[in-house]
């Protein structure tokens, strides 16, 4: 991945203040001697993660395929969201407006035809996880063509487009789905999770076979493929491409070969940013060594022969899920009995914390952007962390009952790190869903009428809307190096400085309404001007002090 180049912040001076928790922020920002307009940086980027099947519903006509009419559990069943419908938000501006510069969306490759009910209910695979063939989008999400127009919008608004891979199992057996071949997959032992091997070789739960990941014996294609491909006239150019693969890279036709080339064609054919790994801990570290060489390949043979679609120069973006995983084990993740290292040696560029929703229920905001700060820059320095406070499986999500969304915009999108908002933190989509099972409380339809009908939404979205956007494009705000300046009124600094880009930002909290007057001497130069992202006046800075008359307390602040 490439690396970010950190430099010392400037000296400051520190002023005796008290601590202050409030939600209500300030900030500005100077950049100095700029060459170019912001750049993307994937440790400070604001990711979106949606559900493709629960985002928008853009072609009623996909919503039913292969039989799946069963009466599901609530929330278990298809509910019609689709690549078209993400493109259909693209294309209107709602992420551009939202500040997001990467989407991550869940699986789309096509699911078990069946369904099956694991104590919840009757499930099928709308969430994406379960695998019946990767080489094939799901007609319930939509085709190709969507997807090759969903990274074209997407890219043309600067935005980053994040596939979900998953290697280390198929899909449920279901009366539909047949087993695949014992050299292929393992049915049992069920995992315990007390040590390594009682995590990773063994099956996530009852009835999700586990792909044999460690094997490096040669296996033929599964029979239910051969049969399938067959019929849809498209076996013959598979099993081509499959010996080319195999010719190039000397692999052995093992089981996570396969899976590592059907899911790397998705990146040199639409030309994707990154892939979120999932369930990363199952699966023996060097097979993410080996994804993350195929990965590397498949985006550079992208770019050499699409030169005019090329973003930037950015490598691909491999985040993983170790669940459990938080930035107190800086590179490593303790399994009990071993220590594992995911990031190096060149495996992934960022893990998922499942640490920073704790963190941000027991710090102050002073604590919590100090912590992950130094940890950024020292035990995981050139590397990332991707933090959320509410996501598709987490049972214990930062706030619930959505009563606190002003508070969890601020120290999600304040805090340093890449941000990951889940689909509905911006509107306060209720993750209390009445009559649910498990996860499916947090997986509700996008809460579209509520944006578009109720003022405390709107209200809500606004808010987001403007932290979202200051911060895509300010990359020091997640990227940058941080620094308390005063206790009272809390007020920080944050500075990236690369090769070719400076950014320096000054964050306040807990300004009265009003008028407001921040020391900005620290930052910026008698008689600036700057902007006011969040009243959206003009301010000239005197005496070495900005002043902001305004309804709000919040103040965003840049140099015109």
């Amino acid at each position: 991945m490439q690396k970010t180049i950190w430099v010392l912040l400037i000296a400051l001076t520190f002023l005796n203040c008290k601590n202050n928790t409030d939600s209500d922020v300030a900030i500005a920002v100077e950049k100095e001697s700029l060459q170019q307009d912001s750049p993307f940086v994937w440790e400070g980027a604001n990711l979106y993660f949606l559900l493709t099947d629960r985002f928008n519903n853009g072609d009623t006509s996909n919503d039913v395929n292969f039989g799946r009419t069963k009466e599901t559990g609530k929330l278990r069943g298809f509910e019609g969201g689709d690549i078209k419908g993400i493109t259909q938000k693209v294309k209107e501006g709602y992420f551009t407006d939202l500040g997001i510069n990467a989407i991550w969306m869940t699986p789309i490759v096509e699911q078990i035809h069946g369904g099956t009910d694991e104590g919840t209910g009757v499930t099928y695979g709308f969430h994406g996880y379960w695998a019946k063939d990767w080489t094939k989008i799901d007609p319930n999400y939509g085709t190709k063509e969507d997807l090759q127009e969903l990274v074209k919008e997407a890219h043309a608004k600067g935005i980053r487009i994040v596939l979900d891979a998953v290697i280390n199992h198929t899909g449920p057996v279901t009366e539909k789905d047949p087993v695949w071949p014992d050299e292929w997959v393992r049915t049992d032992p069920q995992c315990k999770y007390d040590n390594y091997e009682n995590t990773v070789t063994c099956t996530l739960v009852a009835n999700l076979p586990d792909i044999k990941t460690e094997s490096n014996e040669d296996v033929e294609l599964p029979p239910q493929l051969v049969e399938k491909w067959k019929a849809e006239g498209r076996y013959e150019e598979e099993v081509k491409e499959l010996d080319a693969f195999f010719e190039r890279t000397g692999h052995p036709r093992a089981p996570r070969f396969y899976i590592m080339k059907w899911l790397t064609d998705y990146i040199t054919e639409f030309g994707v940013d990154g892939y979120r790994v999932d369930t990363v801990k199952h699966t023996e570290e060097h097979v993410w060594q080996e994804f993350r060489k195929e990965c590397d390949y498949a985006f550079n043979e992208y770019k050499k022969n699409n030169p005019d679609k090329v973003l930037d120069d950015n490598n691909f973006y491999l985040v993983g899920e170790v669940y459990n995983y938080g930035i107190s084990g800086g590179q490593m993740f303790d399994f009990g009995d071993k220590k594992v290292n995911y990031f190096e040696p060149e495996s992934f560029h960022s893990l998922i914390n499942f640490e920073f929703k704790w963190n941000s229920k027991e710090m102050d905001y002073e604590a919590l952007f100090k912590r992950y700060s130094e940890v950024l820059n020292n035990d995981l320095k050139d590397y990332g962390t991707m933090n959320y406070l509410s996501s598709h499986d987490d049972g214990s999500p930062f706030d619930a009952s959505r009563q606190k969304p002003y508070e969890t915009a601020n120290k999600l999108l304040l805090s340093p790190g890449t941000s990951q908002v889940y689909y509905g933190d911006e509107s306060a989509r209720s993750l209390i869903v009445e009559g649910t099972v498990g996860d499916a409380t947090l997986r509700s339809f996008m809460n579209w009428d509520s944006i578009a009908n109720q003022p405390r939404t709107k209200e809500v979205l606004e808010h987001w809307q403007k932290l979202g956007q200051f911060r895509a494009n300010h990359p020091a705000v997640g990227a940058g190096l941080h620094q308390m300046i005063t206790e009272s009124p809390y007020v920080f600094y944050r500075s990236l400085s690369t090769n070719h880009f400076n950014d320096f930002v000054v964050i306040g909290m807990d300004l009265k309404k009003g008028q407001k007057v921040l020391d900005v001497s620290k930052v910026f130069k008698e008689g600036d001007k700057l902007h006011d992202a969040y009243s959206g006046q003009d301010i000239t800075v005197t005496d070495g002090k900005a002043v902001v008359s305004s309804e709000y307390n919040m103040v965003l602040l840049e140099k015109k």
